[in-house]
């Protein structure tokens, strides 16, 4: 079983089901992790759900797409002597239809807010996870990436983007490693599904056995959660 007793690791989106679930299987790991989500209410929801809170792991609120609570958020953390050496980026939702016409600015904007919410968050831990001696990474993208519809043309594109997101962290830290003259010791990748209803166990497994891989084998890989590839 993989033990993650000395890491810290942040579920960003943490109160869906996925989030649950990853939190759950980061727990059992031995990993402190830290839960962020918007809602109070749905943060506290989850506590009870996992079984409150404490040592082990804690639930913070914060708009991560608010740019600058986010990097409160690092200096709170960091200011109670927490370093991140993980995050789980699960900030999403769906919308769609329509075909072409029907991708409105409404739809894409909202849908933006995942990426958003992933630039902020890496941004404002780049620097731990650079400083991990075993730092992961990973977002949930979509299938439809490789085959984009016109019905859903905002979400493909909006993953789209997060994927190069990803990408770009995994350069940064091949090139950090690379500048320092010392192995490659964290990896940034990308999760695809094509629905993750019923697959957010997967998720949680697949995402707490990155660390049993070395970092130079998964950074900057996409695996496909839906062929279990």
């Amino acid at each position: 079983m993989t033990d993650l007793s000395s890491r810290t690791v942040l579920v960003a989106g943490a109160t869906s089901e996925s989030g649950r679930a990853a939190v759950q299987a980061l727990r059992d790991a031995g990993a402190r992790a830290i839960a962020v989500g918007h809602d109070p209410v749905k943060l506290e929801a989850l506590a009870e759900r996992i079984g409150g809170d404490g040592p082990q792991w804690l639930t913070e609120s914060c708009d991560l797409t608010d740019e600058q609570a986010v990097f409160g958020l690092a200096e709170r953390l960091h200011g109670d002597g927490i370093h991140i050496d993980g995050v789980l980026h699960l900030v999403g939702g769906w919308r769609g239809g329509g075909g072409l016409a029907g991708q409105t600015d409404e739809d894409y904007r909202f849908l933006e807010r995942s990426l958003t919410a992933l630039r902020h968050v890496t941004r404002a831990f780049d620097d731990d996870l650079n400083a991990s001696d075993a730092a992961r990474l990973a977002i949930v993208s979509s299938t439809a990436v490789a085959r984009p519809l016109a019905g859903g043309a905002n979400y493909a594109t909006v993953k789209a983007a997060a994927e190069a997101w990803t990408r770009a962290v995994a350069q940064g830290f091949a090139k950090t490693a690379r500048d320092a003259g010392r192995p490659l010791c964290a990896a940034s990748v990308v999760f695809r599904v094509k629905a993750l209803d019923g697959l957010e166990q997967t998720l949680a497994d697949r995402f707490v056995a990155l660390w049993d891989a070395d970092a130079a084998e998964v950074n900057d890989s996409v695996i496909d959660l839906t062929s279990g590839r």
